[in-house]
């Protein structure tokens, strides 16, 4: 479980400076600096919109779930 932390305006807009400079302006970024690598995060979770779409059944949901985290596995690799 991750703990969020607050940070002075100044220090979030340099951060924002340096993360537009490689093309990156989600709002919602995880930094792992153990792996030197940054993961975008959705807006949505996928499970909100699977579950809002109600058109897959659960398996699926599931087996579309495994394949967009193993795709999103492949672009870090």
């Amino acid at each position: 479980m991750s703990l969020p932390k607050k940070m002075d305006s100044k220090t979030a807009n340099e951060l924002r400076s340096l993360l537009f400079k490689i093309n990156i302006t989600q709002s919602r970024v995880r930094i792992d600096l153990d792996n030197d690598t940054i993961e975008v995060e959705d807006d949505y979770s996928i499970d909100d919109i699977l579950d809002s779409a109600g058109v897959l059944s659960p398996e699926q949901a599931d087996e579309l779930t495994q394949e967009i985290k193993k795709m999103r596995e492949d672009e870090w690799n």
